[in-house]
């Protein structure tokens, strides 16, 4: 069964935890616009938890994500 979309309303006050970024909805995941953690939605649930995000092609850590994107990530 196919995820339902997140209103669009909610989906405006969500934010990556890490980036603080927007977030997308792609099928059953949220895409942080910076960077692109995808952060799984279960039984419609957003999972924002960074130790749950899936990394973007390409970096191998969380700490290599960190540093690609450190000029990106609030303190």
């Amino acid at each position: 069964m196919p995820t339902p979309p997140i209103p669009p309303d909610v989906l405006e006050m969500m934010l990556c935890p890490l980036t603080r970024s927007r977030l997308r909805q792609e099928g059953d995941e949220l895409v942080a616009e910076v960077g692109g953690l995808r952060y799984p939605i279960r039984e419609g649930i957003p999972i924002l938890l960074i130790d749950e995000a899936k990394l973007p092609d390409g970096v191998a850590s969380l700490e290599a994500f960190k540093e690609r994107f450190a000029d990106r990530i609030p303190e």
